[in-house]
């Protein structure tokens, strides 16, 4: 294998906690029945982050994304002295991204002037649907006109802003999913997430299933809507992620390009590139509560081995719209493209993937199909 550069290093802070569950959801959050022990989990993190730290040779932060849950339950005081601790432990990149989530409520808005003096210095705002019809369907607490507002807000204090839109809701035409975008682009955001909804396990959904707009629905929906968002100056560089120029989501798209990233928080991810040229996935314990004990915070970790490495790569790099630049494979695997050839030639062959030697990235067709593109790649 061909000696790994150090890639890029972000940081992922994980809140679990939430108002309500929503009935969609699938990430680790936990509605909250009692105060929530910010200074502890606070504490938490710090030292989280400082054990990664112990393997990981020094490298300034690029981006940081505060996720969730709803981070925005913590207030902007404890969300300032979370970023200052993290500064005096791993250094910042100049111009480092910082996003935050938070919910459109009310309560969240008064805040959020305090998480820009923070540092925050991108807002993603999880707004899912400006109807108040859809917004009930999903079990969320705010209404479309909170969504407004709270957006509107945020376009005056942040130079970044992301909204979060969901569609295929339940009972949704494609005219509602439309109006979802118009008003969401009249609000002049830099980016928007724009995603459909998919019932998952283990969430109040796929033990009730809602009623979804048939196929053909769902076809119009994104077909239109991808026109739209074009038209108003959104550039789809990813599956659901649309930016106007200059603003794609730096933190994702490490991700994407097959950056390392630390995760801290209950049930955050990391993977990491060691010095010996290991690529290593840890993960935290989901439960709060077994999360802040530091006898029991992690809660695993594994290499990857070779034979996976490039099924990985793919699944990350061809969900951009552009792709890759080729080299970046050895760079970020230490394996020599060689070992994908002939699959790369059968991929370009069907039309699936761009036949430029210079990067990675798949055709129209190929992003129709991406999971049979990407089943090419799996180890045999």
């Amino acid at each position: 294998m061909t000696p790994i550069a150090q890639p890029p290093l972000s940081l992922y802070i994980h809140i679990p906690w939430c108002v309500r569950k929503c009935p969609y959801c699938d990430f680790n959050s936990h509605a909250v029945r009692e105060e929530i022990p910010e200074e502890a989990y606070v504490a938490a993190l710090l030292a989280d982050l400082e054990q990664e730290m112990s393997g990981i040779e020094p490298r300034p932060l690029q981006s940081i994304f505060i996720g969730g849950g709803t981070p925005s339950l913590f207030s902007a005081s404890m969300i300032n002295t979370l970023l200052a601790e993290v500064e005096k432990r791993i250094s910042f990149a100049p111009a480092i991204e910082i996003t935050m989530e938070a919910n459109p409520g009310t309560f969240e808005q008064e805040k959020f002037r305090g998480y820009r003096d923070a540092g925050v210095n991108r807002l993603s705002l999880g707004i899912q649907s400006f109807a108040d019809e859809q917004l009930k369907a999903l079990g969320r607490i705010h209404s479309g006109e909170e969504a407004v507002k709270a957006a509107g807000l945020a376009r005056k204090l942040f130079d970044n802003m992301n909204l979060d839109l969901m569609h295929g809701l339940p009972g949704q035409s494609t005219a509602q999913a439309l109006d979802d975008l118009r008003i969401a682009a009249d609000l002049k955001p830099d980016h928007i997430s724009w995603y459909q909804l998919t019932i998952e396990p283990n969430t109040e959904f796929h033990s009730r299933p809602p009623s979804l707009p048939v196929d053909e629905t769902l076809w119009e929906i994104q077909e239109q809507g991808q026109q739209f968002l074009a038209e108003a100056g959104f550039q789809q560089y990813e599956i659901s992620a649309y930016a106007q120029p200059g603003k794609r989501a730096r933190h994702n798209l490490n991700y994407w390009q097959f950056g390392d990233y630390i995760g801290i928080g209950a049930g955050a991810h990391g993977k990491i590139t060691l010095a010996d040229g290991t690529i290593l996935r840890r993960w935290k314990q989901k439960q709060p509560k077994a999360y802040m004990n530091p006898e029991k915070r992690l809660g695993g970790s594994e290499a990857i081995e070779k034979d996976a490495l490039p099924f990985e790569f793919m699944l990350n790099a061809l969900r951009l719209t552009d792709g890759v630049e080729s080299r970046l494979f050895t760079e970020r695997t230490g394996l020599n493209l060689d070992v994908i050839q002939s699959q790369l030639e059968r991929a370009q062959k069907m039309g699936l993937l761009d036949t430029d030697p210079e990067k990675l990235a798949p055709t129209q067709q190929g992003r129709l199909f991406l999971n049979n593109l990407l089943e090419m790649f799996l180890e045999e």
